[in-house]
C-alpha cells in the first residue's frame, strides 16, 4: 500500500526569502511523494513593496493561502501587532490544511510567527539557515528561537550546524546543505548589459554599482546619521550609477528608502531606485556591476559565487562568515566607506578574486532538502529532547 504524499507547507513573506526558496518550492511541487502548500504573507501582499506576490504567480506556483498583515507602519508596536495577526492568520490556515511539515527560512518576524502558530497543531517544523549570527539585527533572536521550535535543520555550513548542536538539538535532525539561494542564482536566466540597461533604464556608458541598505535594528556604529554617511560616500563616486534596491520591512526601512529616493531625485547622487528586481535581473545586475555596497546578507552569501566585490557597511551582518570578496567598514562613516569602495573597484582587488571560494556554495542544496523532506523520519513526532553537550563544569 502506497502512503499518501506528505503535504509540505512553505511560508514566504518577502521578495528576499522567495528568491532563496524558489528552487526548493519547484522541487517540492515536482516530487511524487510531496504535495506543495504555498503560504504567502508579509510584504509580498503590500503595494508599497511592489506586490511581489505577482512574481510567484508568474512562476506558475499555486498559492494555497494568502495571509495579509498590517504593515502600513514600521514602528515597534506595528511590528508586534503584525506578528500577532500572523499567528492568528496562520492558525486558521493550519486548521484548514493540516500540513505534515512546515518549511520556513531565515529569521524574519513573520516567519517566527508562522512557526509559533504551528506549535499547538503539533506540526513538525523544518528550518533553513539556522545557527547563523547577525548580531546587528533583532532577527538574530528570531533565528535562534526558530531553531528551538524546529525539528529538522538545514544548515549552510559546518560552523552553523555546530551552533545548532550547541543549542541542544539532535544531530540526526541536522543536515548541512549549503545556501539554497545559490541554486536560484545559478539557474536564473541572465540578461546582458544592454538588456539590463533597457529594462532598468540605466545609462550604458558608465560603471554601475548595486546598493542595498537595511536598518540595523540593534543600533548602528556611527558618529552621525548612518544613512547620510552612506549617501555621501556613494555620491563621492560620482562616475558610478548606483542601482539601489528598496530597504526591507524592518522598523525604519521605509524611511531609508525615502531618503535614497530623495538623494537620487534631488541630484545629490547618480542612481536609480528599484522596488524589486526579481532573481533573474538581480543575478544579472550583480554580474554586471563593479561593486556591491550595503548590509544585505546577499553580499555575504550570494555575491561571492558571482565574484563581485562587496563593501559591507556597519554591524548588521556581524557574526557571519565571509569570503575574500567582502571588505568590512564596521563604523558607518563616509570617508571610510568611500575608501573601501575605491579599493573594491580597483583592478588590483578584482585580480585577487580569481578562484574565489564561497563557503556557502555546496551545490544542489534544494535537491538535498527536497529529498530529506520526503524521506526524513521524525521518530517521536514533535516531542523533542534537549541534547546536553559533554562538558565538565569549570
Amino acid at each position: 500500500m502506497t502512503s499518501a504524499p506528505r503535504t509540505i507547507a512553505v511560508v514566504t513573506g518577502s521578495r528576499a526569502d522567495y528568491g532563496l526558496l524558489r528552487g526548493t518550492i519547484r522541487g517540492i511541487s515536482k516530487h511524487p511523494d510531496l504535495r506543495l502548500a504555498l503560504l504567502v504573507t508579509g510584504s509580498h501582499l503590500a503595494p508599497q513593496f511592489g506586490m511581489t506576490v505577482r512574481d510567484i504567480e508568474a512562476d506558475g506556483f499555486p498559492i494555497t493561502a494568502r495571509i495579509p498583515l498590517p504593515i502600513e507602519e514600521d514602528t515597534e508596536r506595528a511590528c508586534a501587532a503584525a506578528m500577532g495577526a500572523a499567528c492568528a492568520g496562520f492558525a486558521d490556515v493550519y486548521e484548514d490544511i493540516r500540513p505534515d511539515i512546515l518549511l520556513v527560512l531565515g529569521d524574519r518576524s513573520e516567519i517566527f510567527a508562522a512557526a509559533v502558530a504551528a506549535v499547538p497543531f503539533r506540526i513538525p517544523i523544518a528550518h533553513i539557515h539556522g545557527g547563523e549570527c547577525t548580531e546587528g539585527a533583532i532577527d538574530e533572536q528570531f533565528r535562534h528561537a526558530l531553531t528551538k521550535l524546529s525539528h529538522l535543520h538545514f544548515a549552510t555550513i559546518d560552523e552553523h550546524a555546530a551552533r545548532i548542536l550547541q543549542m541542544g538539538e539532535d544531530s540526526n535532525g541536522i543536515v548541512i546543505v549549503g545556501a539554497p539561494g545559490l541554486d536560484a542564482i545559478r539557474e536564473a536566466p541572465r540578461l546582458d548589459r544592454a538588456a539590463l540597461a533597457t529594462t532598468l533604464a540605466l545609462p550604458v556608458d558608465v560603471p554601475w554599482g548595486v546598493v542595498t541598505y537595511h536598518p540595523a535594528t540593534t543600533g548602528e556604529r556611527c558618529h552621525g546619521d548612518p544613512v547620510a554617511e552612506l549617501l555621501a560616500a556613494l555620491a563621492a563616486h560620482a562616475d558610478v550609477h548606483w542601482v539601489c534596491t528598496a530597504s526591507n520591512a524592518d522598523m525604519g526601512g521605509r524611511a531609508i528608502t525615502e531618503r535614497i529616493a530623495g538623494a537620487i531625485n534631488g541630484g545629490a547622487m547618480r542612481g536609480t531606485l528599484v522596488t524589486s528586481l526579481g532573481t533573474s535581473r538581480y543575478a544579472s545586475l550583480l554580474a554586471a556591476c563593479e561593486v556591491m555596497v550595503g548590509n544585505s546578507s546577499s553580499g555575504i552569501i550570494e555575491a561571492p559565487s558571482i565574484g563581485i566585490p562587496v563593501v559591507n557597511v556597519g554591524i548588521r551582518q556581524d557574526g557571519r562568515i565571509r569570503a575574500a570578496n567582502v571588505l568590512d567598514v564596521p563604523t558607518v562613516e563616509r570617508t571610510a566607506i568611500a575608501a573601501a569602495i575605491r579599493r573594491a573597484r580597483s583592478a588590483a582587488f578584482h585580480a585577487t578574486l580569481s578562484g574565489l571560494v564561497n563557503p556557502y556554495d555546496h551545490g544542489g542544496a534544494s535537491a538535498v532538502m527536497v529529498h530529506t523532506l520526503a524521506t526524513h523520519q521524525f521518530g517521536t513526532g514533535v516531542r523533542k529532547s534537549f541534547r546536553s553537550l559533554d562538558r565538565t563544569p569549570s
